[in-house]
């Protein structure tokens, strides 16, 4: 038997191979789940040299992965700086569902990072629609669905380190993130009542596409090369090494699951002890 079997589980972020919430959603799967995957299907216009976005083609191929491990999967499209995009999410969910049981929010991203001094004001406002406002419009969508599932709902948000302990150049992805951690702690006193656990996780340095692209630029902005930078970055993670997209899909899975049944509002930090600070 799985932590989930028989539950319904949405995860945002979900197309990409290499990212956490692909990782996440093959882990609750493995454990019973019926998963739906939601991503982002197209690019992300106006920020040259970002990291593509998912694509249909990823997302159908999650899906059929999923089936392939015996239990219902269904892929959907989902923009979560579009009220409307995630009004129909919800609405697929519940037609398909009739209710959520486990709702993990990872859909993120940091276009145009910079100097506050120099960052463009259209990417302060994205990224803070992507990670924070996003967050919040597919929680208020899914809470309803929440409540009509089985008992112990859970949901899990994606936060970061950099919600914790500021980056120069990430000003608005810090700030995002940070406030992902308030909302969850905000989340978990209101639903604590109707049984639904509030959690969220904050990854440190993370083998993923997006990942690497950070690292591409602070190895240039400190005029290093990208071996040199991974060098110095590895030392400063007590474990010696980033994380895998999956060591961060292991903590997800726990914290969503029965295991974690008297744990709400807690931001765990998923840094190889690079941040020890609760």
């Amino acid at each position: 038997m799985g932590w989930f079997d028989g539950k319904v589980a949405l995860v945002t972020g979900a197309s990409k191979p290499s990212g956490i919430g692909y990782a996440v959603a093959m882990r609750l799967a493995r454990e019973g789940a019926h998963v739906v995957a939601a991503d982002l299907c197209e690019p992300l216009e106006g920020y040259p040299g970002y990291p593509r976005t998912g694509s249909n083609e990823e997302l159908m191929a999650l899906a059929d992965r999923i089936a392939g491990l015996g239990v219902r999967s269904l892929a959907v499209p989902l923009d979560v700086t579009v009220r409307e995009s995630v009004a129909a999410l919800a609405a697929r969910v519940e037609a398909e569902f009739g209710g959520l049981d486990v709702l993990v929010n990872n859909a993120g991203g940091s276009p145009g990072p910079n100097a506050v001094r120099a960052m463009a004001e259209e990417a302060w406002l994205k990224t803070l629609d992507i990670n924070l406002n996003g967050t919040f419009r597919v929680c208020q969508a899914m809470i309803p669905l929440l409540l009509k599932g089985q008992p112990g709902g859970a949901i899990v948000n994606l936060s970061s380190r950099a919600g914790k302990n500021p980056q120069p150049f990430m000003s608005a992805y810090c700030t995002a993130k940070a406030g992902v951690i308030m909302l969850t702690k905000v989340l978990a006193l209101e639903l604590a009542g109707d049984g639904v656990r509030v959690n969220c996780i904050c990854p440190g340095q993370v083998q993923t596409e997006l990942g690497e692209w950070g690292w591409r630029l602070r190895a240039f902005s400190k005029g290093q090369t990208m071996d040199a930078y991974m060098q110095e970055m590895k030392k400063e993670i007590p474990l010696g090494r980033p994380a895998s997209p999956e060591e961060c899909a292991n903590v997800v899975a726990w914290l969503a699951s029965d295991q974690a049944s008297y744990l709400t509002g807690q931001a765990i930090n998923v840094t190889g002890g690079q941040l020890m600070v609760l």
